[in-house]
């Protein structure tokens, strides 16, 4: 899995600062289907190494989260299927972490088929914090606070 990165920020008070990863990811037997297509429920799993990547980037993986007394369980998630990927193919996937001001983190994603550039799909999810017992927590962490400060100083 090759790792490609960028850090951006935006300037302008219509955009919001973002963070944005990209790795690429072959394409492999087991996930496709009879039709030699990328079964469905994969593209949710190339999210979640989308979302590894960038977060091991930038130093909000989940075991830094979970070693502060947090969770991050996603609440809502969305794919649109655009075009097919296939056994053989290297899909690149395109992360964007979204700043936002609430106690949650949202993700854009873009997964690009490395051949011809083309989008095979695009999807969202959001997450939200809780304590290790599950209770939700209205207000951003401090530790996630300071994160999001050190970043777009």
């Amino acid at each position: 899995m090759l790792v490609i990165s960028a850090f951006q920020t935006i300037n302008s008070l219509s955009e919001s600062p973002k963070l944005t990863n990209r790795i690429e990811v072959p394409i492999r037997f087991h996930e496709v289907d009879a039709m030699n297509i990328v079964w469905h429920g994969h593209y949710y799993k190339y999210f979640e190494l989308g979302r590894e990547a960038l977060a091991n980037e930038y130093g909000l993986n989940y075991l830094n989260v979970y070693e502060q007394g947090f969770m991050t369980p996603i609440v809502k998630s969305s794919c649109e299927y655009k075009k097919s990927l296939t056994y053989g193919d290297v899909a690149v996937i395109e992360t964007t972490w979204i700043f936002n001001a609430a106690a949650k983190i949202i993700f854009h994603y873009t997964i690009y088929r490395k051949s011809d550039n083309r989008i095979c799909a695009s999807g969202e999810t959001i997450q939200v914090f809780t304590d290790t017992k599950g209770k939700l927590q209205l207000i951003a962490p401090p530790f996630f606070e300071e994160w999001k400060n050190k970043l777009f100083e």
